[in-house]
């Protein structure tokens, strides 16, 4: 994923930006967080396989769902959710 350009459904974006207020464009640094953490989205993968990134962003943890089609990560969701949180801190041992 180091050389992979994002893309996103406009729509989607918007749609995104109006329900969780994270825009498609700031959710790309989530996977450049060197402690991200990139699980497969097993109850989302029936046509292609989709996943979530965990990582750092403005002083969070974002969750990006996407998928990856030919170097290309397509961001379907993003947002600050607790479940994404705990995964992260989980899977780095951070403890609060």
């Amino acid at each position: 994923m180091r050389n992979s350009s994002f893309e996103w459904d406009i729509d989607k974006y918007a749609e995104n930006q109006r329900k969780h207020g994270i825009s498609f464009m700031r959710a790309q640094y989530a996977f450049a967080d060197p402690l991200r953490v990139i699980a497969k989205d097993v109850s989302h993968s029936q046509t292609e396989e989709r996943f979530y990134c965990f990582g750092h962003v403005d002083g969070g943890i974002l969750t990006v769902r996407f998928t990856y089609r030919s170097a290309v990560i397509r961001i379907i969701g993003a947002g600050y959710w607790r479940k994404g949180k705990a995964i992260y801190e989980r899977e780095n041992q951070i403890h609060e």
